[in-house]
């Protein structure tokens, strides 16, 4: 049997919620999980985990729309001040040190360095790269606009101008891109919306490679 749901269910109605709808924990499907970095007005390195992605395009390029930025964050202001930044794909080993930037990400603080990571000047935008992620994507801040009128988060768009990728990740058939060693997913707050405890965790996922299609 299936239920619905399209109030607040009654165990949830004190959760904290950080700015996020209800809906996003009932349903809690995957995005990519990455780190996006770009330059401060002090020239420093800002970097912010991010999620809530889609990666597309068509025949006038290939984009990164971002559903959660926040108006208050760090991103949001650079995004605006220097118009540039990079998408980074960490592999599960650089999981932690990439979510430490989460608890050091003061104004005055390089937060690539850190978190003990490597900054290295990007190619073709005014931003910073973390040299140790197996995939970097540069790119260029389009537009933005509010989902909802008046929420604290907006949509972005930013284009993705250049990709830098580790050579044995380029290889699907050494560490590649999907899989333990490949892009990681957010599964964020997944609860029982019928029997919410009042605690709730973040998931970090993988892809599990269950069949070939090019066999059939």
């Amino acid at each position: 049997m299936k239920k619905q749901y399209s109030a607040l269910p009654q165990s949830m109605k004190d959760m904290a919620m950080y700015g996020f709808n209800w809906m996003e924990f009932v349903i809690s499907v995957p995005s990519p999980l990455y780190i996006i970095t770009s330059y401060k007005s002090n020239a420093m390195s800002n970097a912010c985990m991010q999620s809530w992605t889609t990666f597309t395009g068509g025949k006038n390029g290939y984009f990164a729309i971002i559903s959660a930025v926040s108006k208050y964050g760090h991103l949001y202001k650079t995004l605006h001040e220097r118009g540039e930044a990079v998408i980074n794909f960490m592999s599960a080993d650089l999981y932690d040190k990439c979510m430490s930037t989460c608890r050091n990400n003061s104004f005055d603080t390089d937060e690539i360095l850190t978190a003990g990571l490597t900054p290295v000047k990007a190619e073709m935008v005014n931003a910073p790269m973390i040299d140790e992620c197996f995939m970097n994507l540069e790119c260029r801040f389009k537009w933005e606009k509010e989902i909802a009128e008046g929420d604290d988060y907006v949509l972005a768009c930013l284009e993705i101008l250049n990709v830098h990728i580790d050579e044995r990740h380029k290889d699907e058939n050494d560490l590649g891109r999907t899989g333990e060693t490949g892009i990681l997913y957010n599964i964020h707050h997944p609860i029982d919306p019928e029997n919410f405890k009042g605690t709730a965790h973040d998931y970090v996922g993988i892809v599990k490679k269950i069949r070939d299609y090019s066999e059939y």
